[in-house]
């Protein structure tokens, strides 16, 4: 099957600052090729981002076992939805503008991959018909599946590693001294009123 690259528009920015490379250019694809699934089946964290009608934003953070956000084809995700805080604020978002955003890791590599589409939200059982089963590392009471999210792809494309280079984020010695001498309170001190 033979498919299109998408076309990058420049903007302003690239007035003022230059136009992309023609690599940087030809990457983004409205499609999921052999490197971007390759990519997602070994990924077991996420960060889905959505913005409503409003603008207001949510970046949300999904994890489970490598490959639990679902390849259906070419061109679709599923994002299986575990029951988690219930504040439902990336659903409340695409229940007014379906346009999603979902940045793909996988731990001690330095690149990523950018999925941009549109989300449907459906039903468990929708997504059950999909042979969806529960990939969770650990589990507790609250461990199921709530609903799901199709993905319509319109971009996708492998981001290069700089950022990580940049802060170091995988490097072996800060994350060891940020585990013994944890450099930020505890997790509950943010429900204090201080």
């Amino acid at each position: 099957m033979t498919q299109e690259v998408s076309n990058t528009s420049l903007t302003r920015f690239n007035d003022e600052f230059g136009a992309p490379s023609e690599r940087a250019a030809t990457k983004v694809r409205p499609f999921l090729n052999s490197y971007v699934k390759e990519f997602i089946k070994n990924s077991p964290f996420a960060v889905m981002s959505t913005s409503g009608a409003g603008g207001k934003c949510d970046a949300s953070p999904k994890g489970g076992m490598p490959g639990f956000i679902k390849i259906l084809d070419d061109t679709h995700l599923l994002l299986p939805d575990v029951a988690g805080n219930k504040l439902f604020q990336s659903y409340a978002n695409l229940d007014s503008n379906p346009n999603v955003g979902i940045l793909f890791f996988i731990p001690g590599l330095d690149d990523t991959v950018r999925v941009n589409g549109s989300a449907s939200i459906i039903s468990k059982e929708e997504m059950e018909a999909q042979n969806v089963s529960l990939q969770l590392y650990e589990t507790d009471e609250n461990s199921k599946h709530l609903q799901g999210i199709v993905i319509e792809v319109q971009e996708s494309y492998g981001h290069c590693p700089r950022a990580f280079k940049f802060s170091k984020f995988w490097d072996v010695d800060t994350i060891s001294k940020n585990r013994d001498d944890r450099p930020i309170p505890a997790r509950l001190d943010q429900f204090s009123s201080k």
